[in-house]
């Protein structure tokens, strides 16, 4: 018996996978060499670029539909660098209000 809920939620964690690969090759600073393709829906770039990279080579011909849409519904989830702590910071955190 094929049970849906399981499916569906590994289905779902796969495609955010994929696309925080995506939106990191056209977001990332060091990688502005790739560029979205609107009308394809795939990411394009120059075959050096592609051989630089050779993480991103799995959506090198891959289409990925819905692609503003899901940015749209994860990149809320991204985690910026502003407010980041270190672990040392989080210590110091807790051990400051264990003493208050």
């Amino acid at each position: 018996m094929l049970k849906a809920k399981p499916n569906l939620e590994s289905r779902i964690r796969t495609l955010k996978r994929d696309w925080a690969i995506v939106y990191d090759m056209l977001s990332r600073k060091d990688n502005s060499d790739f560029g979205w393709d609107e009308h394809k829906q795939l990411v394009v770039a120059e075959d050096v670029v592609w051989n630089s990279h050779k993480e991103a080579g799995q959506f090198r011909h891959r289409i990925f539909f819905y692609y503003h849409q899901l940015t749209a519904i994860y990149v809320k989830d991204r985690a910026t660098r502003k407010d980041a702590q270190t672990t040392d910071d989080i210590v110091e955190e807790i051990d400051v209000e264990d003493v208050a």
